[in-house]
């Protein structure tokens, strides 16, 4: 799976994409239409990746196939390696503040208890020339979600 967003920071709405593929699913031309896109309001960059991810892990829900979620979302890929500590702390800041995020990332275990997925980053904004069969792929909800954003504002 493929997930990315775009957001208007300013109107602080945004555009999350996902594809779900099979690995014998590979076809770029084929998987454009399979694109998936969602507008998120009152969000932000961080919450927008945080959002679509858990909107997509809900859509495609199957805790008997092993999954692996491709994302350029630096904040999700240290989620995993946060968590004992945002478990500990009650999730607050060091002033005793609730994060932002909070009830996100509570999601964000609980799904992640439940589905079991493996977080891969991948880099984003590629040339499409430096672009391998995994980078071609994210590029697919990359686009999407911006050319989505840009459409609300034209």
């Amino acid at each position: 799976m493929f997930v990315d967003g775009s957001v208007n920071t300013i109107r602080n709405i945004g555009y999350g994409a996902y594809l779900s593929v099979s690995e014998h699913e590979l076809s770029i031309d084929s998987l454009k239409s399979r694109v998936q896109v969602k507008r998120f309001e009152d969000t932000s960059s961080t919450k927008l990746e945080l959002q679509t991810l858990l909107w997509a892990l809900t859509e495609v829900c199957e805790t008997n196939k092993k999954l692996v979620v491709y994302t350029d979302s630096q904040n999700i890929i240290g989620l995993p390696g946060r968590r004992s500590d945002l478990e500990r702390t009650g999730y607050r800041s060091g002033k005793n503040k609730l994060l932002n995020n909070h009830e996100l990332y509570r999601q964000f275990y609980d799904i992640v208890d439940m589905l079991d997925p493996h977080l891969m980053k991948v880099p984003g904004h590629q040339p499409s020339g430096q672009r391998d069969v995994m980078g071609q792929l994210f590029s697919l909800v990359d686009r999407a979600s911006r050319q989505a954003l840009r459409a609300a504002y034209v």
